[in-house]
């Protein structure tokens, strides 16, 4: 089904960059389609949330548990909602002037009707929301510097 992965330099540290992830409850802020969140419980390695996600005429709320190891790594493990799985990492790489982050999603709705719609706009809805975590640390940390770099990894499976 579809899967995305990508890494990126970016001139923030992995600090700054595990922070802005880390921050769910402030994704309707920032993130297209996110209509919705709600942190149900968190402790210092791990919060349990409720994204509400919006497209078109579906709206659609799912749970996860998102476990945090500052500063290097964010994964998001499906628990209820409309996926029949959910897959979802963010890992953050110290390098010269910032951080590499490496970003990793894979799923599959339940509704093969809700499958068609997202695989049809599938590839460019991830990239705008990757382009929306960017701009929202150039919003909290300052203008990237010249010479952040894209490298996008071809997707194991395609959908």
């Amino acid at each position: 089904m579809p899967t995305h992965a990508e890494k990126k330099r970016l001139p923030y540290t992995p600090e700054q960059m595990f922070d802005l992830v880390a921050d769910v409850r402030r994704y309707p802020e920032f993130l297209p389609w996110c209509v919705g969140a709600r942190v149900v419980s968190q402790n210092a390695g791990e919060l349990i949330a409720d994204l509400t996600i919006g497209f078109k005429m579906f709206r659609e709320t799912f749970r996860s548990r998102v476990t945090l190891e500052r500063p290097h790594h964010v994964h998001v493990e499906y628990l209820t909602g409309p996926f029949r799985y959910l897959n979802n990492h963010w890992r953050f790489h110290p390098v010269p002037g910032g951080s590499e982050v490496d970003f990793f999603v894979d799923f599959e709705f339940k509704s093969r009707l809700l499958q068609a719609v997202i695989g049809t706009v599938f590839n460019e809805a991830v990239r705008l929301m990757v382009r929306a975590f960017e701009r929202r640390a150039m919003m909290l940390y300052g203008r990237e510097r010249p010479g952040a770099t894209l490298t996008a990894r071809p997707s194991p499976r395609q959908g």
